[in-house]
């Protein structure tokens, strides 16, 4: 299995090339050659095995022919095994053919533990392997900047920097990313938003001079193998729902549009995929885009759900890939209308298949917070701002018929305590893996919002990228 970009302009690599290199040569993301398909037999034959197992014949057709496959059984087994419940993704009921799929349940209490935890340990075992050192540099709306360092946190290969909007993130958020004390950890609260955090780490990988002295690699969803990784749990919640023998619906609190692409990839792989919803908070360009049309995103709106404060969604290059029938020339061309006027527009045909597959709803702050209590009071579940985000969205869906519902529940409410106590009225309980951590002293340097800056303070604490000879 080869990844090309979607850019179409730098050389295909392999599943170790494009795990290491995150982002292409050319700006681009990278994405398989092809889909590898599941039959219907072996769908079903996902059914009562471990996740370990099941994200094993999920994930093996994308590292056939590569040393990564080599490692993929242990690292699997590794990262789940500090997962906090048996069953590392278990759906729960909430109502009639509504489901929540909780993928909160590793060390930080976010989804993001569910690729992290791989993504890290393949990176490591790939740099030794090469007798070589990387450095990580990651933007983060929350979630994403506290799995990765929880995941590469002491990796002898690997040093981490992390950039998070200053004051934009919840206390317990940042508290999980600035309080790891080892010498590879590095956090920077950049003094802007998420955007602007997500802009410089793409220009540090578009500079390619620094890009080579410091080694980077990102993590990202921006790298294919955070992707790969979140295919799973599509598979297995799908199989407890009846399928391949019935189709599932899925709902996914969005911002960013990779845990819903992981969505697009396992109906692209064979899994019988209905409708993908997206959710957003106020942060609302993916739904303006699937109601006219027109990708543009404006200033992002700080919310009670953080991790979604996001307007340019990465990720949605790699969807335009596919509506663009694999046209590498006609993504190039979208992006530089971003580039030059903020944004884009789709073609009849590219707007057509986008309605076919996906809904788009967003969510304000009065319906996030009654949808919380809501919730609350008619099950006794507690949800956070997110998964709330995801639950209002997926209630705008009337035409399914029988098809169950799964709503990506993305975070513990413990992550988000004052949101879900203004709704409910108490606080959520808090894990004791997540009291001790809240008690440690924080490490955290403010920067400016200026890339300049923040490479000169990565270059001065980044170990050579390479040890002994020139690898």
């Amino acid at each position: 299995m080869k990844f090309i970009s979607t850019r179409g302009s730098a050389p295909a690599l392999s599943f170790e090339g494009a795990l290491l290199a995150a982002l292409a040569g050319d700006g681009g993301l990278f994405m398989p050659e092809v889909w590898p398909q599941l039959k219907p037999d072996e769908i079903a034959a996902l059914a009562g095995l471990d996740y370990a197992d099941a994200a094993y014949r999920v994930m093996r057709p994308y590292l056939e022919g590569d040393p990564c496959l080599a490692d993929l059984e242990d690292v699997l087994s590794e990262a789940y095994e500090g997962f906090h419940h048996p069953a590392v993704a278990p759906l729960s009921q909430i109502g009639p053919n509504s489901f929540v799929l909780e993928l909160f349940h590793g060390p930080t209490l976010a989804f993001k533990d569910l690729a992290m935890q791989v993504v890290s340990r393949f990176m490591n075992r790939a740099l030794r392997r090469r007798g070589q050192r990387a450095t990580v540099v990651g933007a983060t709306s929350g979630d994403t900047g506290a799995a990765a360092i929880e995941a590469f946190r002491g990796l002898d290969a690997i040093d981490v920097f992390i950039l998070h909007p200053e004051g934009r993130v919840s206390d317990v958020q940042r508290r999980q990313m600035t309080t790891a004390t080892e010498p590879n950890i590095h956090n920077i609260a950049v003094q802007g938003t998420f955007d602007d955090c997500q802009a410089i780490v793409k220009a540090l990988f578009g500079d390619q001079e620094l890009n080579a002295r410091l080694g980077l690699t990102g993590i990202n969803s921006i790298n294919f193998a955070r992707i790969l990784a979140q295919i799973g749990y599509y598979f297995t919640s799908a199989v407890t729902l009846g399928a391949p023998y019935r189709p599932v619906a899925f709902t996914v609190p969005t911002g960013n549009f990779g845990d819903i692409f992981a969505g697009y990839a396992a109906r692209a792989m064979g899994l019988p995929v209905q409708r993908l919803v997206i959710a957003t908070n106020l942060n609302d360009s993916l739904p303006r885009a699937f109601a006219s049309g027109t990708y543009e995103p404006h200033g992002v709106i700080a919310t009670a759900s953080p991790s979604m404060d996001i307007q340019l969604a990465s990720n949605f290059e790699r969807l335009l890939f596919e509506l663009a029938g694999r046209d590498a020339s006609r993504v190039r061309s979208l992006m530089e209308d971003l580039r030059r006027q903020g944004s884009f527009q789709l073609s009849q045909g590219e707007f057509g298949q986008l309605r076919e597959i996906f809904s788009a709803h967003s969510a304000g702050e009065d319906v996030t917070e009654m949808t919380i209590r809501g919730v609350f009071e008619e099950t006794g579940m507690v949800v956070d701002p997110h998964t709330a985000v995801g639950i209002a969205a997926s209630q705008q869906e009337a035409a399914l018929g029988t098809t169950p519902m799964v709503v990506l529940s993305t975070a513990h409410p413990a992550k988000f305590p004052d949101a879900v106590k203004r709704a409910i009225g108490i606080a959520p309980a808090q894990p004791e893996r997540l009291t001790l951590k809240l008690g440690s002293e924080e490490r955290c340097t403010v920067l400016p919002a200026d890339f300049g800056t923040v490479a000169d303070f990565i270059v001065a604490r980044a170990a050579s990228p390479l040890t002994g000879a020139e690898a």
